[in-house]
């Protein structure tokens, strides 16, 4: 047995595995050996670390659901001419606004990108160690309406209140029924200074009151959304439109 043996095994009992494995390839590495002993311990930590950071951005990735799970900030275009300045896009994708429970608001029209930035900024905050779920408002009032019927209401809202980056897609859709303006309500109370919250609409916000309908529930949901959020009017052609005439092509 070698006597690097024990070590290795012991690496292997405190589930420092990845460490483990580079500790073995180092000692079959002559190079590796010829390095001093802090950078070669450096080595091995940073694998361990960096395999354990993957494997919870893993989970937080499978977790959140996001609608386009491969979106990243580094891919979104940001220009005057789309709406997007760069300076604010490098100012989310830092992710402050997240500590700091600011939401941001997302509008306009079909095919601009909408839910692509909202999934990229799920997607960095899953990266900054956040916990994110992704949700089309109109799937969220039905799980809700399932809750309430089953008894398990209170505790979804209570799961819900717990993620750090709540992701609501296609605000707007459809009208609301009263049931769906309290519960857009609670969800909102829920978070209001606790957390963030992304809303992506093809309704500009100025139309979001007259969407809800009940002026007195409206001013309370806006109330607690739209002054502590940064708001994106995304402009532009259609991205699905190029898609469409570039396979036809």
């Amino acid at each position: 047995m070698s006597l690097n043996e024990p070590t290795y095994q012991k690496l292997i009992e405190m589930n420092l595995t990845v460490m483990a494995d580079a500790f073995q390839q180092q000692q079959g590495d002559p190079k590796a050996l010829q390095l001093e002993f802090d950078d070669r311990f450096s080595m091995m930590v940073d694998a361990e670390h960096n395999a354990r950071y993957d494997r919870r951005l893993h989970r937080r990735l499978h977790e959140a659901q996001l609608r386009i799970p491969s979106a990243c900030v580094e891919d979104v275009h940001a220009s005057a001419t789309r709406g997007l300045d760069k300076t604010l896009l490098r100012r989310l994708a830092g992710g402050d606004w997240i500590t700091q429970h600011l939401g941001v608001l997302i509008s306009g029209a079909t095919g601009v990108g909408k839910s692509y930035l909202a999934c990229a900024l799920g997607h960095r905050a899953c990266r900054l160690g956040h916990r994110v779920l992704y949700r089309r408002l109109p799937r969220m009032f039905e799980e809700l309406a399932l809750a309430k019927a089953d008894g398990t209401y209170g505790r979804l809202l209570a799961r819900l209140a717990r993620y750090d980056v709540l992701i609501l897609d296609d605000l707007g859709t459809g009208n609301l029924l009263d049931g769906q303006r309290h519960d857009l309500l609670e969800l909102v109370e829920d978070r209001y200074e606790r957390s963030s919250t992304i809303l992506a609409s093809q309704l500009p916000i100025a139309r979001w009151h007259e969407w809800v309908g009940d002026p007195t529930l409206a001013d309370a949901i806006l109330d607690r959304i739209v002054h502590s959020a940064y708001k994106v009017t995304l402009t532009g052609p259609s991205g699905r439109k190029d898609k469409h005439q570039q396979l036809q092509a």
